[in-house]
Order: C-alpha cells, then sequence, then structure tokens
C-alpha cells in the first residue's frame, strides 16, 4: 500500500491522503478500506482517460468494486455549469444511490466538476479524488473546494465538500506536459511562501531534481504541500479565517484568468505571476513585507522554470473580474500580504486599491519575467 499516508483531521470525517509511489494498482484496495464495496461511477476526461482510465477500472474491479465509466470534457474552458449538469444527468441515468462512490480520475478541473456534482446529486453522495497533475495533488485535491466558473468569475459556484479520500499515485504524473508540470511547480514553492520558509528553500535547493522529476523529491514534495494544506483545513475548513492564506496570488491571479478568458493562461502560472504581483504591490505599499522577498520569489520561481509574462489584458477586465471576486466584501479587498518568507498576514483593503494592485499585471518590473 502507501508508502506515505497523511490524515486531514475533521472529527468524524477524517480521511486519508495517500502518497503512492507507484501507479494506480492499489486504488481499489485504498478504497475498500473505506467505502463499501459494489457500484461506483469513475469520472474523468478523454486526455486522461486515454491514458489511466483502464488502469484504474481494473484496480477497482479486482478490489470487489463494479466501476462504470463516465467521460465528461478536458480542460479549464469546459468547467462550467453545463458541463456539471451533464454529469449530474449522466450520474442520476446510472441509477446511483446515496451511497454509491464517485471518483475523480484527473486534474484540478476534472476534481472541482466532479467533487461539485458529487456535493449535490441525491443531496450529497461519497467521493473520491485522484489527481493526476502535480497541481491537483499538491492543492486542490486537498481540502474539499469544489465549484466551477462562471463568464463573471472563478470557482463562483460550488460547495465545500470534503472526499472520502485523496489517492496521489506518483507514476501517473510521468505523462504530465511540461507546462502543466510548471504549473504545480508554482502551486507548490506557494506553501512555502505563507508556512515553511525551509520548504521553499528545499525546492530551491532541489530544483533540478523537480524540474527532472525525480520520483523520491516529486514525492517529498507532495508530502510536504499536503501536509500544510491538511493542518490548514483541519485548523479552518470553510474559509472563516486561516485558510485564506492558502488564497496567496489568487486576487491577481483569479482576475487575471477570467479577464484573459478561461483556458487561456493556466492557473498555477497565473498564480506565479499573482504572488510577485502581490509582493510587489505590499512592499511598494508599506504593507510590511521584507523588500528583499519580491527578488527572492522571483528567483525561486525562476530557478523552477516559472519565467511567465502577464499577458495583455484589459485593465477595464481585469477589474471587473477582480470585482467580483469572493474575496470582495462590501468596500473592502481581502488580500494575503506577505511579511517574510514563510509567514503571511491576511489584510482587508480599501476596493479602491484594486485598480493599483491590477495595474501590475502591465510588463514592468517587476512582474514583466518571473
Amino acid at each position: 500500500m502507501s508508502e506515505t499516508t497523511l490524515y486531514v483531521e475533521l472529527g468524524d470525517r477524517r480521511y486519508p491522503i495517500y502518497v503512492e509511489p507507484a501507479g494506480l494498482d492499489g486504488l481499489g484496495q485504498a478504497m475498500a478500506q473505506h467505502l463499501p464495496l459494489g457500484r461506483c461511477a469513475l469520472v474523468t476526461n478523454p486526455v486522461v482517460g486515454a491514458l489511466y482510465a483502464q488502469q484504474a477500472l481494473d484496480a477497482l474491479q479486482s478490489a470487489g468494486f463494479t466501476p462504470v465509466l463516465v467521460e465528461i470534457p478536458d480542460g479549464e474552458p469546459h468547467k462550467h455549469l453545463e458541463t456539471y449538469a451533464e454529469l449530474v444527468a449522466s450520474l442520476l441515468d446510472l441509477g446511483i444511490n446515496r451511497k454509491t462512490p464517485i471518483v475523480a480520475l484527473g486534474g484540478g478541473v476534472t476534481g472541482d466538476i466532479v467533487g461539485f456534482a458529487a456535493s449535490t446529486v441525491l443531496r450529497g453522495v461519497p467521493f473520491v479524488q485522484v489527481p493526476t497533475t502535480l497541481l491537483a495533488m499538491v492543492d486542490s485535491s486537498v481540502g474539499g473546494k469544489t465549484g466551477v466558473n462562471t463568464t463573471h468569475g472563478k470557482n463562483l459556484v460550488g460547495a465545500f465538500y470534503q472526499p472520502r479520500m485523496v489517492y496521489a499515485a506518483m507514476e501517473v504524473l510521468h505523462t504530465l506536459d511540461d507546462a502543466e508540470w510548471r504549473c504545480g511547480l508554482g502551486e507548490a514553492i506557494k506553501h512555502g511562501v505563507i508556512r515553511d520558509a525551509s520548504l521553499f528553500d528545499w525546492m530551491v535547493k532541489n530544483a533540478e531534481g523537480l524540474n527532472g522529476r525525480e520520483p523520491k523529491i516529486v514525492a517529498e514534495v507532495v508530502r510536504r504541500c499536503c501536509a500544510i494544506k491538511a493542518a490548514v483545513v483541519a485548523a479552518d475548513e470553510r474559509e472563516s479565517g486561516l485558510r485564506a492564506i492558502l488564497n496567496f496570488g489568487h486576487t491577481f491571479g483569479h482576475a487575471l484568468e477570467t479577464a484573459s478568458g478561461h483556458g487561456v493562461i493556466r492557473h498555477g502560472e497565473a498564480v506565479a505571476i499573482g504572488m510577485v504581483a502581490e509582493t510587489a504591490f505590499a512592499v511598494d505599499q508599506a504593507l510590511g513585507t521584507d523588500p528583499d522577498l519580491p527578488a527572492q520569489l522571483r528567483e525561486g520561481l525562476k530557478a523552477l522554470g516559472l519565467r511567465a509574462m502577464a499577458p495583455e489584458v484589459s485593465a477595464d477586465r481585469m477589474l471587473a473580474a477582480a470585482q467580483m471576486d469572493k474575496k470582495v466584501e462590501g468596500a473592502t479587498v481581502s488580500l494575503v500580504v506577505p511579511v517574510r518568507m514563510g509567514e503571511v498576514r491576511l489584510a482587508k483593503l480599501p476596493l479602491d486599491t484594486l485598480p493599483t494592485l491590477l495595474s501590475y499585471a502591465s510588463p514592468q518590473p517587476p512582474v514583466e519575467e518571473i
């Protein structure tokens, strides 16, 4: 079974995160420890399905489950209410009941849509996260945030709904393309900035191994990121306080994603750009940020191959997207302000500071190249 098992401590909803050095062969055995045998629905997309659906189906069948395969479209442009509605209809067509597990096999988009469907169909059925991207392993598969995008912004329709387990199999990362790999590294290094300076330093020191996808080093970064996120979620499941620190880089990043058109810029790229922009903004606005931190962050991202430039995006569209963000409350916007490496604080800033923050999207230092 798994080399490492972590837990998200939520009382009677406690669930494991398996960090498995091999592939999906142990998925069924792991699920059988937490869910009753019988029918289950394996939901994936055509890209991931062509690579790993059969392996997952075989693992589930060998453990005593009777899985049925369901496909949804691949990619951020399909993360919307229509895909969600079609998935719910497909699940109901299968005749599922409230004990039928729904297994999400894919990246963050698939996990978010499947989790949202699982939270609402029949008023909630059990679901399992089987992330197949580095970004999903280190972040989105853990914590129970589910949802879809709208034309107004990212993840504006959804629910907090925890999985019964997360199964992160390192071997599935071998087929990830380089751009998506870098996105995962960007989200991973965020955990170091907000919570663990030693993780940031370790990732930079091991950049060559991470870029080369050395199995032990990759498993270690997944384990450390999941441990950080599990602790934060256990302390603040519904983001009433501490959990908001996980949004570092997202105020800017989500606005950039929405304004440029969902799927044009990848989430991890947008967050990396957002982290640099928000850090530079915090220094310029004298919000108590170490003035050396923007350069330190840029160098760390550069070592991991993250050199994205903010695309040319309409300032009006950026502002409109940011104003619809969930972090806007009345006349204020919540921002995760980095203090020093490994430490951040939450600040509520006047809404009229948004245009200044978003101006860091223009191709000028310090966000021209990261």
